[in-house]
């Protein structure tokens, strides 16, 4: 089963912009209780989803700029990317159907 790959700053442009499949990107920090309530759910799309969707996670604590550039000011803020550009946002701890139904209506 697809696990969440681990993003950072450096990484970003190379794994979730230069993407030919839509990238799910979960914004998150290891403190962070609404975080670990969604972490799970976010596993388990990266499994579902295998080859229709990629899925990531930025720990903001460790990399900072690129959720300061995408103006995040809430984690968890989860960002679908398609072609290099911000698709949706949802933010804070949404229940699995909100967030499946989040994903299915981004993928085409």
């Amino acid at each position: 089963m697809a696990q969440p790959m681990a993003v950072t700053d450096a990484s970003f442009d190379q794994d979730v912009l230069k993407s030919d499949v839509p990238v799910l990107v979960d914004f998150w920090a290891p403190w962070c209780a609404p975080c670990r309530i969604v972490g799970p759910i976010v596993e388990e799309i990266a499994g579902n989803y295998e080859g229709k969707i990629k899925v990531g996670k930025v720990n903001t604590d460790e990399n900072p700029n690129q959720a300061g550039s995408l103006g995040i000011r809430g984690i968890p803020t989860l960002i679908i990317f398609k072609d290099g550009k911000e698709a949706d946002r949802v933010v804070g701890a949404v229940p699995k159907a909100q967030l499946t139904e989040f994903v299915e209506r981004n993928l085409n």
